[in-house]
């Protein structure tokens, strides 16, 4: 396991039934496909051979439609679930090798999970509700409420504590949810669906505090989600899945220039490319524009490699020369108008 990788799963099953492990090895002897399996052995798989490793502070989105097996995935981290077979190593520990009492103390020291449903208890108070990890943990009175305090503040609800669930909006209710999930100061953050319950608009503000927050913090996160747009905007890196198995994985700008098949095609066809694709992927070498074209203009335009599309687009509108583009203060490519305008109907042409 790399120093800066904190979670690492190699072929995780799920298989739901009476017989899971005899289900199992079927698929592996016989080669049954999940309809198979459903007929002859009256089994559900949940998730499928599925491996992937997350790095330290990153935002680790996985996606996919109803039934894909994102939630169900994401319930073997914390062991909520059981997986039939495969191995789940978070920070070095082998979550499958953890007993019952080891378990219980890993998830509070560990692991944060904030769900689509608040969970607020409604009797408590909102500090309450937050210092309700802390006090699991039999922190002493005045500490839990210091540091839920602290956490309410940076959420930007401090001044909420005294109230309770029920005279909170939908997305203030989530932000407490959020912050609760915090206070304990997990290694990991879990949030399944955290935002699919609220309107458009509550959602998109959420989305840009949850971006602020990882900024400060810097909490290693999986974030399920089956809105793309909100992948796009949150993720580091995407994984997608169907029928319990990942399809794919990579940056949002990987997966929409190079689908891994018609499945995936089909997913980013409606995403805009120009906040998603960087310069890097739309350049070309500039041994290959000079033999072609000729030298490079001394006055032509500049831009970091991770520069968008967009920002290509209007570059290319005020100015006809190439544009060169730089990594480190040294030019490592250069694009065109025709360049842009390919890459462009590309993305046209799969909507």
């Amino acid at each position: 396991m790399n120093q800066d990788t904190v979670i690492e799963i190699s072929n995780v099953w799920k298989i739901f039934g009476a017989h899971p492990e005899a289900a199992l090895k079927a698929i592996h002897d016989e080669g049954l496909t999940k309809a198979e399996v459903l007929a002859q052995y009256n089994a559900v798989v949940g998730v499928a051979d599925v491996s992937l490793s997350v790095n330290r502070g990153e935002i680790f989105c996985i996606m996919g439609l109803s039934g894909s097996g994102k939630s169900t995935l994401v319930r073997h981290f914390n062991r909520l679930l059981e997986p039939t077979a495969g191995q789940i190593l978070i920070e070095g520990t082998d979550v499958m090798g953890l007993g019952p009492k080891e378990l219980q103390t890993f998830r509070n020291l560990k692991i944060g999970m904030v769900f689509q449903n608040f969970a607020l208890m409604p009797h408590r108070s909102v500090l309450d509700n937050v210092a309700m990890p802390l006090e699991i943990r039999q922190v002493s009175k005045n500490d839990r409420m210091r540091q839920a305090a602290a956490i309410l503040d940076i959420v930007e609800l401090g001044a909420w504590g005294a109230k309770f669930a029920h005279e909170l909006s939908g997305g203030m209710q989530q932000r407490v949810g959020l912050a609760r999930a915090l206070a304990a100061n997990p290694d990991v953050l879990l949030m399944d669906e955290p935002f699919s319950a609220l309107d458009p608009l509550i959602r998109r503000q959420l989305q840009d505090e949850f971006i602020r927050l990882s900024k400060i913090l810097k909490k290693t996160t999986i974030f399920i989600t089956h809105d793309l747009d909100e992948a796009v905007r949150i993720g580091d890196r995407i994984a997608i899945m169907r029928d319990g198995k990942l399809v794919q994985t990579g940056t949002a700008e990987e997966i929409v220039m190079n689908p891994a098949d018609d499945y995936v095609s089909d997913f980013v066809a409606g995403i805009s490319r120009l906040k998603v694709v960087r310069a890097h992927a739309v350049m070309q070498p500039i041994e290959q524009f000079v033999q072609n074209m000729g030298p490079i203009p001394a006055d032509a335009p500049r831009v970091n490699e991770g520069e968008t599309l967009s920002t290509l687009i209007n570059l290319a509108i005020d100015k006809e020369s190439p544009i060169l583009v730089e990594d480190n203060g040294a030019d490592v490519g250069v694009i065109t108008r025709a360049d842009i305008l390919r890459t462009v109907i590309e993305g046209t042409e799969m909507s």
